[in-house]
């Protein structure tokens, strides 16, 4: 039987939501879904629509969401809708509100500059750093099977509560410049249960580019499929 998808995209132009969630459009029909899209959180005030969605990704950065439209989105998830996503389009949404904050248990806190010997790297906040899959992760459905990998990228920091299950993390180094003195631990990849719903996110997916790197791509159209009703 046939599982709908609801894509939400949006919010800033920088993280190209369009392109980015088509990256992953055809992998989820391929798995089976049917894929709607809408370019507002608008439709999660919308209780029986929401209803219908086994699956909601959500690439929105920044932007508002009004108090119907999170309560919306909290129960549809409570109720066991999947809710998933990468990047500032899951991590970085709709800052002021707290209800969503706590609905997700992860918030974009800054991307560090790349190191003052960053050569040829053009994008100041880009850094290389390894992804390492965490004991947890090693034994999880979605990652199970999957490597360590490199990458070079914005390397987020996040703050997050004590209910993620962490799937993967990296370690964020100091360098000249930098104000925190010892090497930080930063989750990478994680899910996180909310009433009967899943939610699968990742910090990774600052470009197209990035989410086409194999490894990241498959990190999260399994993150996707685990996270579905």
């Amino acid at each position: 039987m046939s599982k709908l998808c609801l894509v939400v995209r949006g919010g800033w132009d920088g993280h190209d939501p369009v392109r980015a969630t088509e990256v992953f459009i055809p992998a989820l029909e391929d798995a089976g879904f049917f894929v709607d899209v809408e370019d507002s959180p608008e439709v999660y005030s919308d209780e029986a629509t929401l209803a219908r969605y086994d699956l909601i990704v959500q690439c929105l950065t920044m932007g508002s969401a009004t108090v119907d439209e999170i309560s919306g989105l909290r129960r549809a998830v409570a109720n066991g809708a999947g809710f998933a996503g990468w990047h500032g389009g899951i991590i970085d949404s709709f800052r002021a509100s707290t209800d969503y904050l706590q609905l997700v248990g992860a918030q974009f806190a800054a991307h560090p500059h790349a190191p003052a010997d960053r050569g040829r790297i053009d994008v100041e906040a880009y850094r290389e750093y390894t992804v390492r899959f965490t004991p947890a992760g090693k034994a999880h459905p979605i990652t199970e099977g999957m490597s360590d990998f490199d990458v070079l990228t914005e390397q987020y920091w996040v703050l997050t509560d004590p209910l993620l299950e962490v799937l993967a993390d990296c370690v964020l180094v100091p360098g000249n410049g930098d104000e925190w003195a010892e090497p930080v631990t930063m989750p990478v990849a994680w899910t996180r249960t909310w009433g009967k719903g899943r939610i699968f996110a990742t910090s990774i997916g600052h470009t197209v580019d990035s989410l086409e790197n194999p490894p990241v791509r498959a990190l999260i159209e399994r993150g996707l499929a685990w996270a579905a009703r």
